[in-house]
C-alpha cells in the first residue's frame, strides 16, 4: 500500500496503539499492516462522538444532507482505489469490489435523501398528538468481513442523516476499506461526528457495553449476535442485529431446469457464497432434480477459481483462515453423506482457494443442510410435495431470506409467502434496494436495515399530547 492508514478519532488521523498484520487470502500472507486502537483510544472515540452529538444533532437536516452527499462524490471519485483495497483485504474478484463500491454511492444517496416527518395521529375537538422522531446520541457500528465497506454504508447513511454520531469498528480481518474511508471523511465531516477504530476482536465487548454509547447496529454470524445483544442488555441499549442465514431456494415444477439452475447457481456461488442472503441450500422438484444437478454442476466446474485481482476470475479466495477451514470440514462430512458432483477439494495452492462445490442426494439432517456454510458449497435437494418442501425450508433457526422459483406467479407467491423468512424473493436473488427494508426472523436478527423502517432505527419516537390550557 502507498499510504499507511490510521485510526479516524475526533476528526485527527492518529497512530494505533499498536499494529496487526492484515491478510490477503489469495496468498494466505500479510500485505501491509493495520493500526491497532486500545480500550483508551477506543474511548476517546465514544467521548469524541459524544461532544460532537449536541452540534451535528441541532445541524439543519439539509447541512446534514450535504455533508452526506460530500462523503458519496468523494468515495465515487476514488472508486476504483476502494475496488481494489477491498479486492485485497477480501478476495472477491475486482468487478464485484467495484460493484460494492458503487453500491455505497447509491445507498449514502438514498439516505441523503430520506427525511424524518412528523406524524399527527389526533387532531380534533382541541387534543392535538403528534409523533415526531429524536436521534439517539452515540451509535457503535460494528462490520463484518464479507462486505466491508456496503454493510458499514447501510449502517452510517441512517445514523447520520437523523442526527446521530459514530464509532466504526469493522471486522478485524478486512479494517482497511473503513479505515480509508475515514481518511476521506476527515476533510468533510466535523471532528468527532465519525470516528474509526481498528482491533483484533478485543474491543467489541467494551463498546457493546460502553455507558456512552447509546445504540449498537451489528452484521455478523448469530453466535456473536447473541453475545452484542448480552453485552448491550444492561443498559438497555438499543441494538439492531444483522446475522446469520441458511437461506433456501425452492425450485418449482414448471421453471426450465437448465435456466433455473444458472439463478441457483449465481446466489449461491456470488462473493464465493460469503453473502448472508446467499442461496445456502436448494430444493428442486424431482421430476427435474437431475437435469438441474447435471447444469448446475456443469457451471460449478467451468468456474475460474484464481485471485480476485486476476482479470477473468469468477471466484476468489475464502477471506479467511477459520472460515476456509469450516467450509473444507462441511465439504469432508457432506462427501460421506452425499454425491460431490462438482468441487469437493480445496485447491492445492497458496491462499484459501475452494472450488464450487456442489452435492446432490444429501439428507436434511446433514451438517452442510442444517448449518450455514458460507462459502461456495451448495447442497442440492429433491422433493415431490409443497407442503413437505416448505415444512423442510423451515425447519431452520435461521429466517433471514430465502427464494422461489416459478413461472406461475400466483403459486410461487402463495408458496414464498409461507416462508418464516424476513424477505423472500421470487425469480430473482440478492435484490437489496436501499428504499426497502431488510431484516431477519427468528435467530437471523432484529430490527432492520435500509428504508424508512431501517431510518426509524436510529431514533427514538416521541409522541406529544396537547390539549388546550382551560
Amino acid at each position: 500500500m502507498s499510504t499507511e492508514l490510521k485510526l479516524l478519532i475526533d476528526g485527527k488521523l492518529v497512530d494505533g496503539a499498536g499494529t496487526f498484520d492484515v491478510v490477503n487470502p489469495a496468498t494466505g500472507q500479510a500485505f501491509t499492516q493495520a493500526p491497532r486502537a486500545d480500550e483508551a483510544q477506543l474511548n476517546q472515540a465514544v467521548a469524541a462522538a459524544r461532544a460532537a452529538f449536541p452540534a451535528w444533532s441541532a445541524l439543519d437536516v439539509e447541512e446534514r444532507a450535504a455533508k452526506i452527499e460530500a462523503l458519496a462524490a468523494a468515495l465515487e471519485s476514488r472508486t476504483a482505489e476502494f475496488a481494489s483495497l477491498l479486492t485485497q483485504e477480501q478476495g472477491k474478484p475486482l468487478d464485484q469490489a467495484t460493484y460494492e463500491v458503487i453500491g455505497c454511492t447509491k445507498i449514502l444517496r438514498a439516505f441523503r435523501d430520506r427525511r424524518l416527518e412528523t406524524k399527527v395521529l389526533r387532531d380534533e375537538n382541541g387534543n392535538k398528538i403528534i409523533e415526531h422522531r429524536t436521534p439517539l446520541g452515540v451509535c457503535g457500528l460494528i462490520t463484518p468481513w464479507n462486505f466491508p465497506l456496503i454493510l458499514l454504508m447501510n449502517k452510517l447513511g441512517p445514523a447520520l442523516i437523523t442526527g446521530n454520531t459514530v464509532v466504526v469498528k469493522p471486522a478485524p480481518t478486512t479494517p482497511l476499506t473503513s479505515l480509508l474511508f475515514g481518511q476521506l471523511a476527515a476533510d468533510i465531516l466535523p471532528a468527532g461526528v465519525l470516528n474509526v477504530i481498528a482491533d483484533q476482536n478485543d474491543l467489541g465487548g467494551v463498546l457493546t457495553s460502553h455507558p456512552d454509547v447509546d445504540k449498537i447496529a451489528f452484521t455478523g454470524s448469530t453466535g456473536t449476535g447473541k453475545k452484542v445483544m448480552a453485552s448491550a442488555a444492561a443498559l438497555v441499549k438499543r441494538v439492531t442485529l444483522e446475522l446469520g442465514g441458511n437461506d433456501a431456494a425452492i425450485v418449482l415444477d414448471d421453471v426450465d431446469p437448465k435456466a433455473a439452475a444458472a439463478k441457483v447457481y449465481g446466489g449461491a456461488m456470488t462473493n464465493a457464497g460469503q453473502i448472508c442472503v446467499a442461496i445456502k441450500r436448494a430444493y428442486v422438484h424431482s421430476s427435474i432434480y437431475d437435469e438441474f444437478c447435471d447444469e448446475i454442476a456443469n457451471l460449478a466446474n467451468a468456474a475460474i477459481v484464481d485471485d480476485g485481482s486476476k482479470q477473468g476470475t469468477t471466484i476468489g479466495p475464502i477471506q479467511n483462515k477459520m472460515q476456509y477451514d469450516k467450509v473444507v470440514s462441511l465439504i469432508e462430512d457432506a462427501a460421506t453423506r452425499g454425491k460431490v458432483i462438482a468441487g469437493g477439494k480445496p485447491l492445492d495452492r497458496d491462499g484459501y482457494f475452494v472450488p464450487p462445490t456442489i452435492v446432490r442426494d444429501i439428507t436434511d439432517d446433514a451438517p452442510l443442510v442444517r448449518e450455514e456454510q458460507f462459502g461456495p458449497v451448495l447442497p442440492v435437494l429433491s422433493y415431490d410435495d409443497i407442503n413437505d418442501v416448505v415444512n423442510r425450508a423451515n425447519d431452520s433457526e435461521f429466517g433471514l431470506g430465502g427464494t422461489v422459483w416459478g413461472k406461475d406467479l400466483d403459486r410461487a407467491t402463495d408458496v414464498a409467502k409461507r416462508i418464516n423468512t424476513g424477505t423472500v424473493w421470487i425469480n430473482q436473488y440478492l435484490a437489496i434496494d436501499p428504499n426497502i427494508p431488510f431484516r431477519g426472523a427468528k435467530q437471523s436478527g432484529m430490527g432492520a436495515e435500509l428504508g424508512e423502517a431501517g431510518l426509524n432505527e436510529y431514533t427514538q419516537a416521541h409522541v406529544v399530547n396537547a390539549v388546550a390550557f382551560a
